[in-house]
């Protein structure tokens, strides 16, 4: 059985957290504190950060490439499209994820400026979804997975108005029970 090395409060297991579920995956959580890291964890990454997936002892950390592994060892139903061109759509998004995160955790700290710059990132995604329905192209996927845990926080927890193109996405997402399950795991934080 695979096993997720887990943060309920950590966005980026989220996202692992997320593709489990759309996919079906029975997993074992085990939680890490992310406060006070027990040492082993930097044997399953060096790094000590979660997510962290097992599976029959081979090790592997960093969410966007579990979330790549998954949709690749659980390849039904598809989070990545078909057509290249929306899976390499899909791919950027996700490459690009920082630009959003960085004023994401400004903000969270109170810095000066951080509003205005997570404001543009949201109109950066407020204009491609309002030529496409999902991130990554005509399918929900991995790219909107990548996003939504943030998204969800913002609104959330950091009282980020959620608007236009992007508050019609989120509303989507939520449709989706993978999706209303994160929210009601930050609606616990």
């Amino acid at each position: 059985m695979l096993t997720l090395y887990d943060a309920a409060r950590c966005p980026y297991c989220a996202r692992v957290r997320i593709v489990l579920a759309e996919k079906d995956v029975e997993f074992e959580a085990v939680e890490i504190d992310l406060s006070d890291r027990p040492a082993w964890i930097y044997d399953k990454n060096a790094t000590g950060r979660v997510p962290v997936v097992e599976e029959d002892g081979w090790v592997l950390p960093e969410s966007a490439v579990i979330m790549e592994y998954l949709e690749e060892r659980y390849p039904e139903p598809a989070l990545l499209a078909a057509d290249p061109a929306d899976r390499a759509l899909a791919r950027l998004w996700i490459f690009r994820h920082d630009d959003f995160t960085r004023p994401y955790y400004s903000l969270r700290r109170g810095e000066d400026g951080a509003a205005e710059r997570l404001d543009a990132e949201l109109a950066k995604l407020d204009a491609a979804l309002a030529v496409r329905p999902w991130l990554g192209g005509r399918d929900y996927g991995l790219a909107d997975i990548a996003y939504v845990p943030w998204l969800l926080r913002a609104r959330d927890l950091l009282g980020v108005q959620i608007e236009g193109n992007v508050a019609e996405w989120l509303g989507r997402m939520l449709e989706r029970p993978a999706v209303a399950a994160e929210a009601q795991v930050i609606a616990a934080l």
